[in-house]
């Protein structure tokens, strides 16, 4: 499989497959394909459909084949931002946030990953539950905004306000912590709590995170 992604800030990415390769996606990712792309709908079993509903996505997903030669698939990002690709393979797994999965080759998984941590899920923005690929191939995570990747070393650490966090190594932990002093987290601004992602493995971070712009167009829209 090859690939290219173009747009940016609105993003698209395209797939171009030899005869029998394929690809998966969350439901309406795909934009336009070659008449040769078969599509069959998947489940995977009822535990997996499951986990996949409360990562924030659809309990289906579609398979995508090309038939009697090369195929072209495109798959959009939902929102302004950016789309990258990340080579998954055993030992190299990713975790990333809720909806973030876009498509992947078909040896890919997604499954649900749960924070370890109680206060990661509840007061980081990330969400209690967010999504885990494994397995092998190349995948697709839609990032809101711009990504920035940094590649922390062991016990390394980044501080970042709620939602910022796109993806991480499943080798990195996540944990929260409180805004030092009372009269910073009341009137700072930035909220009463930050989290706090420590090495090692990547860290991919984004600059417009939806639930931000969206309590923006709320405060705006009460004026």
């Amino acid at each position: 499989m090859q690939y290219n992604i173009i747009g940016e800030p609105l993003p698209v990415v395209e797939c171009h497959l030899a005869p029998g390769e394929g690809m998966i996606t969350e439901k309406g990712a795909m934009c336009w394909m070659t008449p040769n792309m078969k599509m069959e709908t998947v489940g995977g079993g009822v535990g997996k459909m499951f986990g996949r509903m409360f990562s924030g996505e659809a309990m289906f997903q579609n398979r995508y084949t090309a038939m009697g030669g090369n195929g072209m698939i495109a798959f959009a990002s939902s929102f302004p931002g950016s789309i990258r690709a990340y080579n998954i393979s055993p030992g190299n797994e990713l975790i990333v946030q809720k909806s973030g999965f876009l498509a992947s080759e078909m040896g890919v998984q997604l499954s649900v990953f749960f924070q370890k941590r109680l206060g990661a899920g509840f007061f980081g923005g990330e969400g209690f539950i967010m999504q885990k690929l494994s397995g092998k191939g190349i995948a697709f995570v839609e990032i809101d905004g711009y990504a920035v990747e940094y590649n922390l070393a062991a016990g390394e650490q980044m501080i970042i306000d709620t939602g910022y966090v796109a993806a991480m190594s499943a080798s990195c932990r996540m944990e929260i912590v409180s805004v030092p002093g009372l009269k910073n987290a009341l009137f700072g601004g930035e909220g009463l709590f930050n989290t706090v992602v420590t090495g090692p493995g990547k860290l991919v971070l984004q600059t417009m995170p939806i639930n931000n712009v969206a309590s923006v167009l709320r405060i705006g829209s009460t004026q």
